[in-house]
């Protein structure tokens, strides 16, 4: 005689499953900021500035895509972590976020909101230019701006040494209606020792700048191209894998081009995109 099948779970076990694996969550945050806390006094974080690491959270922030599996969306997860992270972070070493809403409010809240959370400070500027010089009177405080366009050519501001730099590219994580999907550079002065340098960002100026040569450029690299003081002169903010510069600058010779100046405004993770039907 065959055994019947065994009874589902009660609604009231699985419920008190919840309920553990929620007070397990917490415990663990809990144990997370007391390392932190440890963390502070070995590291001293308070007196350095910016707790920011933009190459170890875009790592994070790859590998939590990489072993994501289950019904949970990956945007929940991303968001949960992000807010984790970055308050954590905020902890460590109180910041602000200054985010540049000339392009759109709307996005960049969102954008903000997304990856720093309520707890950040958020300030908002009506300019690039205002955001960032904002950030370079501060101790550590980010600053976000459009990494696609722009009206002025506000990464000058960030040529000379010991000035904020561009640290990172967001979001973290690319991917098909992305909920904070509008590209932003994060601008700060962090540690060497923290930043992710795939991806150099240079300020290149030029004479001679038309639309045929940006057209020859854009399979080579991202340019974000405004004019300059000179009548046919454009200052340039390119993004190219590091160490490739120089063949952008042998394109812009070929392409008609003279080259100014050029100087190093900071870096960042390469792009991570999620395939196509992985993302939910």
């Amino acid at each position: 005689m065959s055994k019947p099948p065994p009874s589902p779970p009660s609604l009231a076990n699985l419920r008190q499953e919840i309920d553990t694996i929620d007070a397990q969550m917490h415990s663990l945050l809990m144990q997370r900021g007391d390392i932190i806390d440890r963390l502070i006094q070995v590291k001293q974080t308070q007196e350095v500035g910016s707790a920011f690491r933009p190459a170890r959270e875009a790592d994070m922030m790859r590998r939590l895509v990489q072993r994501h599996r289950g019904i949970l969306p990956l945007d929940t997860v991303e968001s949960i972590w992000r807010v984790i992270i970055s308050t954590f972070t905020y902890v460590q070493a109180p910041f602000s976020v200054h985010a540049d809403i000339s392009i759109g409010e709307s996005l960049m809240r969102d954008s903000a909101r997304f990856h720093f959370g309520f707890t950040v400070p958020y300030v908002s500027h009506f300019s690039a230019p205002a955001a960032v010089e904002a950030v370079a009177k501060s101790k550590g405080d980010l600053a976000l701006v459009s990494a696609t366009s722009s009206t002025t050519p506000w990464w000058i501001a960030l040529e000379a040494e010991g000035v904020p730099k561009i640290i990172a590219r967001l979001p973290f994580v690319e991917r098909a209606d992305h909920p904070a999907a509008l590209p932003v550079f994060v601008v700060s002065r962090v540690a060497d020792s923290a930043m992710v340098t795939e991806v150099e960002m240079w300020s290149v100026r030029v004479s001679g700048w038309n639309a045929d040569i940006a057209l020859a450029l854009s399979p080579l690299a991202e340019i974000v191209a405004v004019p300059d003081t000179a009548i046919d002169g454009a200052a340039l903010l390119v993004s190219v894998a590091a160490g490739h510069l120089e063949k952008i600058e042998a394109a812009l010779v070929e392409a008609g081009a003279s080259v100014r100046s050029s100087a190093l405004v900071g870096s960042h993770a390469t792009r991570y995109t999620v395939p196509s039907g992985t993302a939910k």
